[in-house]
């Protein structure tokens, strides 16, 4: 990705937060790279590069700085064009693509030749994928050491290392310490419960929390998710293994608390949470291009910092949303909390294998549905490995009950896709002033790639206007 040299340099001055993340500093006098928003003492501009990725700098051999953390960063921004593929890749790296197939394994989900994803890597983040998946890891192991108490050879396994000596000389090598070394330079762990582990997951300024809460409370499944003032909870499942989560807004970051038994998977709840609470977003882009029509301005303006709600369980979700098929929020999540007691595990959601037999109707689904559910259930789909989004759509719309509307509303929240645009949803239709479908996707189309964020938008500008108006 070609940088502006200017527009980064007024923001690594301004050491503003709504760039953190999106490019990073290496100062070739001490060899060392930073985020935007790094304390330290401004170096000279003819000493400073510019990177779109720690990987990137890290491949032009610079180490992390020790005073601004940049494994504290925010993800990745979602960039325009085909790094829609570097998007969906990013995903797939984060639940180990690249360990089952490696590059080749990663192209072939995706669609597209190794050459060509090693090519748009590069393109947009200045690094192939391989290194950007080690400095991912590493970044996290880094995150391990100083929000943790974890003994060093649960932060390797965790982070990615094969070996508690591959973890050393690693650590040694990048940062000239040990991770011992690293840990004593921790000012303060933060103090958690037996079997819980806390970690700060930064974002770009704003956030509306108030938003996003309110949205997932709505459509919270009851047995499973709990949103109290503040705090979003629910259960989570690994395999045989079960735990939880909860979330809250901390400052300029989110403080997510974990309760699993196996430390080996932090690393996956850890990036799920982030895609769940959209963090990689840039808010100020995204409301800069929708403020230029005259109907999203003033939402935009009254809410900065929208979020797309994403979802833990993608099944959970989509099963969720034919629920939600013509009957209201309330009453969808009414039937999700039967069906989680009748044919559930305890507090978890029912896997595919038990719902693709169940007698829904019991729990009050019409027939209909219930076919839909069994169907969808049966599909065999892992949706986390997901590298083809239009692929997956097209299979599910060939299932009777799904359509349009669900499916591009699974795009949204299960796939994170930013452009993705339920049109036949009558709400929205009414809300953008349109009489019919065609007429939205016509009024959408200077929304694009962010139609997803003004979906979210007039959703929230309805309730918004009914909380005004007392109804």
């Amino acid at each position: 990705m070609l940088l502006d040299r200017e527009f980064c340099r007024r923001a690594r001055i301004a050491r503003d937060p709504r760039f953190d993340g999106c490019f990073f500093i290496a100062v070739r006098t001490t060899k060392i790279y930073c985020r935007p928003i790094c304390p330290a003492p401004s170096p000279k501009e003819e000493n400073i590069e510019y990177y779109p990725s720690a990987a990137a700098a890290a491949e032009a051999g610079y180490r992390p700085c020790l005073r601004c953390r940049p494994e504290a960063s925010p993800g990745t921004p979602a960039w325009l064009g085909t790094s829609a593929t570097v998007s969906r890749a990013l995903r797939l790296i984060d639940e180990s693509a690249l360990d089952d197939g490696g590059v080749e394994g990663l192209a072939d989900r995706l669609g597209v030749g190794t050459r060509h994803l090693r090519r748009l890597f590069l393109e947009h983040l200045g690094a192939p994928p391989v290194a950007v998946a080690q400095t991912r890891r590493l970044h996290f192991a880094k995150k391990l050491i100083d929000e943790t108490n974890l003994p060093f050879t649960e932060i390797a396994a965790a982070s990615g290392f094969g070996s508690i000596r591959r973890f050393n000389f690693v650590f040694q090598s990048l940062y000239g310490r040990s991770p011992t070394q690293l840990r004593v330079l921790t000012r303060k762990r933060p103090e958690t419960s037996v079997g819980w582990y806390r970690f700060r997951l930064p974002f770009r300024p704003p956030y509306d929390w108030e938003a996003i809460l309110g949205f997932l409370a709505a459509r919270a499944i009851p047995g499973i998710e709990t949103i109290s003032p503040g705090c979003y909870s629910r259960n989570i499942a690994f395999g045989t293994s079960t735990g939880k989560i909860e979330v809250r807004m901390g400052e300029r970051a989110l403080d997510v608390q974990i309760q699993f038994p196996e430390t080996r998977m932090l690393f996956f709840i850890v990036e799920r949470v982030r895609r769940m609470f959209d963090l990689a977003a840039t808010p100020d882009r995204i409301a800069e291009h929708l403020a230029q029509d005259s109907l999203l301005a003033p939402r935009v303006l009254l809410r900065p910092g929208l979020r797309l709600p994403g979802a833990w369980d993608s099944f959970e979700l989509s099963v969720r949303a034919v629920l939600g098929q013509q009957v209201s929020v309330k009453g969808a999540s009414t039937l999700a909390g039967r069906i989680v007691s009748r044919f559930g595990c305890g507090t978890l959601f029912p896997s595919p294998e038990v719902l693709a037999t169940a007698t829904l109707e019991d729990c009050g689904v019409t027939r209909a549905r219930s076919a839909t559910i069994r169907a969808l259930a049966s599909c065999d789909i892992d949706w986390n490995t997901v590298g083809d989004s239009d692929a997956l759509l097209a299979r599910l719309q060939k299932i009777p009950g799904i359509g349009a509307w669900t499916a591009q509303y699974l795009a949204m929240r299960a796939l994170g896709e930013p452009d993705a645009f339920p049109a036949g949803d009558l709400v929205l239709q009414r809300a953008a002033q349109c009489r019919n479908v065609r007429e939205l996707e016509a009024r959408s189309a200077t929304w694009r790639p962010w139609r997803a964020y003004a979906a979210i938008h007039l959703w929230q500008g309805v309730k918004d206007d009914e909380r005004l108006h007392g109804n």
